[in-house]
């Protein structure tokens, strides 16, 4: 390299210096000063890794007074270069010296970028392509939003998600039974709102105790990071705004909270939130003139928010009006009137009935077949009713499954209600009681006889609660030193049944984090066995690291001792061994714990192992759930009503377990007697025609052969593997189908999104990241992936490249230039134009001659023949052919832009084609079914004029480009 002191060069390493100027030239050292970022750096002369600036006619510069000049000619002098050209704002001829160049200027163009000798390694041309390639058919999947969760692909809840999840501002209750995963619906249908922008700002509003649940849920599910406000996170929030709810996009928020201060509500109703969910929502009591505090605050929330989900697993739990009432905070214009909802509610009952005809006859009468002409008056149905009669039974399903489909389209509330209840969704295991009766050690005599002398006061709840666990009684007496582990037979129980299945994986479940804890020692101590614990005490990454050692198959724990919070939001799959160490004394409770392990997926029968003591308020409450409820072996769905109704009675009888056992006996007989009455009841109001519709039965769609599809193939774990190499990140192999990546300092950017500073463990692997809490599932959504591909495309990386190729058959020196521009539609929220025209690369690959060749040679063959180029070489050889690139940019330019018009036609048509039949299909229906709301159609109107519009301004960009010069080496 040639130096001479005022020459005008850039850092290749640190771009963003900006313009350096040479200002000494000492022996083998040069110095450089950037004067826009007041830097210095000195430079070995032989191998300074910096890149003469010197412009090209034609080319604009900009003047150290901002003034731009069009260079018309240049000019050396001693090692100085001048330009004279054209001053754009006075159109006179002006000479300028490389001196007086602008000290900003950058070169964020690729061409200028190639031109400046700013040339990018092959590796990360090659993956910038890719990832534009990838980005491309990201935006328009059928599986957008529904890919990145870390959940099993069970088909009721994806199906209610790729139905809710795709409406603008959805507003809809999900209800569930218990087990059904509701959470997960609701998740999946947050996480498809906010990947395709459908929503930005979400608020979730639910009881106290579950916020946690939540928080934890959307983090390690969906990879969504809640935050969780209070009062002092609203104190604290007042430095960034006057409003709290405006300082964050993902909100939780307890009920209790909005319902007791009431300048947060007001601050919260105020925020423009996108969508609002409320769990737990059979809690919001409502009749005519007197609703709830509950029901007003997600009255007004639902009435400033457009969409809406309400969870609930007991819709009708407090009453049919309240059930009412829910369906009112979804579309009030729709649901008015109580009165008016229960006469409608008989039609559908009959048509209910016709349905189960349908379902579970050969063939329906002629007075239900004219039911169905009339419900289906819009349509031609004598084709179908006609082939119920046909002698090929595929034929008879066919038209039994269109008829349905029809009346799900047009009548009822199935687009704004899902309910699946265990009796139609298959797939769950059987529950296996095991109940072992032990007696009470004389040391828990003593100290609740003490215990009961010393009482003093407390009310029945309270002392009923305390009966339960005997061991914190002696504890309160004899001081913790003093461990009832050495004496309680529940815990040598426990030794012998971890020791008969030492190859099984075994879930403990306890009220109390100590018990847990002294539990976990006494395993320990007394046979070395592997256990691991599991409470409150412990941070989310220490949680995530014991159900993690527990998860493991080789080495691992068996068994996990959990605190009650080990019943909330932890899915323990693997296992199906379940020891009950103590009874909660709430139903709700004890169907959690149980539910840790009864899930859809569990591929075992469950044994449910409850040790308690002979003639205790442990024995009553263990024969009040099993023969009372029958709460062990399946799900109660009554059983919250059942213990609202007896619950006095109940807490009577536990504070003193010497009670009448007539008295005792009394109360498990009126409870099996309720439990089967409201059983019956539940079964009676079944919905079938509600069930058929949430569970997706007649669904066509293959979104879960896709994802299934896409679990397997390598494409997706290639292109990660590449990205994180060009990023800096550091990979290390850990087994199991997973790897450890940590941060360096040689990365891109200081902090990758989703990447800890601490590193994380990811795997590929759904059924791994199913099984351990602490592994993070990547997928094309992950935040590391999206963010690792924003890092590269809104940057210079890869925009320029230099290579070799070695082909014979061409003369040496043969040039092409391979060029990739960007149709991309102008960015504007909520447009969902990416669905029509994703942001699509249009490669251009021109000979020396201007003949575009991309169509015939495939860019992984082409680049498959590259050889990689230093940088200084590459700079050379663009130098040495600037004038015969120059022409081919324009060329290629005028070639992309034929290509655009082709593909704005086809997204245009695309467009009108798919909104205006959902226009038309919901106006028909709205014709016959008030559900229909009338924003979902005005919106899709908007949507496609505003689209249309878009469209209309779409542009052209060059994002990259690659010289390449042939060789026979």
């Amino acid at each position: 390299m040639s130096f001479a002191l005022g020459q005008r060069w850039i850092s290749d390493t640190e771009s963003d210096l900006g313009l350096g100027t040479v200002v000494a030239v000492e022996g083998r050292i040069i110095t450089l000063l950037f004067p826009a970022s007041g830097e210095k750096r000195n430079y070995a002369k032989d191998d300074a890794p910096v890149t003469r600036v010197i412009f090209n006619i034609g080319d604009d510069i900009l003047s150290h007074e901002d003034w731009t000049l069009t260079v018309t000619q240049v000019n050396e002098d001693s090692g100085l270069v001048s330009y004279l050209g054209i001053r754009k704002d006075t159109e006179e001829e002006v000479e300028l010296r490389e001196t007086m160049l602008n000290n900003f200027i950058k070169f964020n163009k690729p061409q200028d970028r190639l031109f400046a000798g700013q040339v990018d390694r092959n590796e990360y041309y090659n993956l910038r392509y890719q990832a534009l390639q990838h980005q491309f058919e990201q935006q328009q999947s059928d599986l957008r939003g529904l890919m990145g969760a870390r959940v099993d692909l069970i088909p009721h809840q994806f199906y209610i998600a790729e139905e809710v999840g795709k409406r603008h501002a959805p507003r809809v209750l999900l209800a569930d039974e218990v087990g059904l995963g509701k959470t997960i619906e609701a998740g999946l249908i947050i996480h498809q709102q906010l990947i395709s922008g459908r929503a930005n700002r979400v608020l979730i509003v639910l009881p106290e105790t579950l916020q946690h649940q939540w928080l934890v849920e959307m983090m390690r599910r969906f990879n969504l990071h809640f935050s969780i406000f209070d009062e002092e996170r609203c104190i604290e929030a007042y430095a960034e705004s006057d409003n709290p709810f405006d300082t964050e996009q993902l909100i939780i928020c307890s009920i209790d909270f909005l319902r007791k201060k009431k300048t947060r509500f007001e601050q919260a109703v105020s925020a423009d939130w996108d969508l609002l969910v409320v769990d737990e929502a059979h809690h919001l009591k409502w009749q005519q003139d007197e609703p709830s505090r509950e029901y007003q605050v997600v009255q007004a929330l639902a009435q400033a928010t457009p969409g809406v989900l309400l969870l609930t697993a007991t819709p009708d739990q407090l009453g049919h009006q309240s059930h009412f009432a829910r369906l009112r905070l979804l579309d009030p214009d729709r649901f008015y009137d109580y009165e008016r909802f229960v006469e409608e509610e008989k039609k559908y009952s009959d048509l209910a009935e016709t349905v189960n005809q349908l379902l579970d006859a050969a063939s329906i009468s002629n007075e239900q077949a004219e039911q169905l002409k009339t419900l289906l008056a819009h349509h031609d149905i004598a084709a179908l009713l006609s082939d119920l009669h046909s002698n090929d039974v595929e034929q008879q399903d066919a038209a039994k499954h269109a008829l349905i489909k029809l009346l799900l389209d047009q009548h009822g509330t199935g687009r704004i209600l899902f309910r699946n209840t265990r009796a139609a969704i298959k797939g769950f295991p059987c529950r296996q009681l095991n109940s072992i009766a032990l007696a009470l050690p004389e040391q828990y005599k003593t100290a609740l006889k003490v215990a009961k002398m010393m009482a003093s006061g407390g009310t029945i709840e309270e002392q009923a609660r305390q009966s339960l666990y005997p061991e914190e009684i002696f504890q309160e007496f004899e001081g913790q030193n003093n461990s009832w582990c050495q004496f309680d037979p529940r815990v040598d129980w426990l030794l012998s049944l971890l020791q008969a299945n030492k190859n099984e994986k075994v879930l403990v479940i306890c009220a109390k984090a100590h018990t847990a804890l002294a539990l976990e020692e006494s395993l320990r101590t007394r046979e070395g066995i592997r256990a691991t614990v599991f409470h409150e005490g412990l941070s989310i990454i220490e949680r995530d690291r014991a159900a993690a050692w527990f998860a493991q198959q080789e080495a691992g724990a068996q068994v996990m001792i959990c605190s009650e919070i080990g019943s909330e939001g932890r899915n323990f799959q693997f296992s199906h061994h379940l020891v009950l160490f103590d009874l909660p004394i709430n139903p709700d409770l004890l169907e959690q714990r149980i539910g840790r392990l009864d899930r859809i997926g569990q591929k075992h029968d469950i044994d449910i192992h409850v040790p308690y003591f002979e003639h205790t308020s442990q024995a009553i409450l263990h024969d009040w759930y099993h023969h009372g409820l029958n709460a062990f072996e399946k799900i109660c769905p009554a059983a919250r009503n059942i213990y609202d109704a007896h619950k006095e009675d109940l807490f009577s009888i536990l504070a003193e377990p010497q009670a009448d056992a007539v008295d005792v006996e009394r109360l498990i007989q009126q409870s099996h007697e309720l439990e089967t009455q409201l059983s019956a009841q539940l079964e009676q109001g079944r919905d079938k025609l509600l069930e058929l519709n949430s569970a997706g039965s007649l669904s066509n769609s293959d979104v879960l052969t896709k994802l299934a599809h896409a679990d397997q193939q390598p494409t997706f774990p290639l292109f990660a593997l590449k990205l994180f190499d060009v990023l800096g990140i550091n990979q290390d192999d850990k087994g199991e189908n997973c790897l450890v990546l940590h941060p360096t300092e040689h990365m891109l950017v200081a902090n990758i999104p989703g990447l800890p500073s601490d590193g994380a463990t990811i795997t590929f692997d759904r059924e791994t990241a199913l099984s351990r809490d602490d592994v993070h599932y990547l997928s094309w959504e992950h935040p590391i992936i999206r963010g690792g591909m924003d890092i590269i495309l809104s940057g210079d990386t890869g925009t320029t490249s230099v290579s070799l190729l070695n082909n014979k058959a061409l003369p040496a020196g043969t040039m092409f230039l391979e060029l990739i521009f960007l149709v991309e539609a102008p960015a504007s929220e909520h447009s969902q134009l990416q669905r029509f025209l994703p942001t699509t690369p249009v490669r251009v690959l021109l000979d020396k001659s201007g003949k575009d060749l991309a169509d015939n040679v495939d860019f992984d063959t082409f680049k498959n023949q590259l050889k990689p180029v230093n940088r200084h070489l590459g700079s050379k050889l663009v130098n040495a052919s600037q004038q015969a690139i120059h022409p081919l940019l324009a060329q290629a330019e005028a070639i992309a832009k034929d290509k655009m018009a082709a593909i704005k036609s086809q997204a245009n048509e695309k467009l009108h084609q798919a909104v205006g039949q959902d226009i038309a299909r919901l106006e028909a229906l709205k014709a016959v079914n008030p559900s229909i709301r009338s924003e979902e159609i005005t919106h899709l109107q908007d949507l496609l004029a505003q689209s249309s519009h878009i469209l209309s301004h779409t542009q052209l960009q060059l994002d990259s480009l690659r010289f390449i010069v042939s060789t026979q080496n």
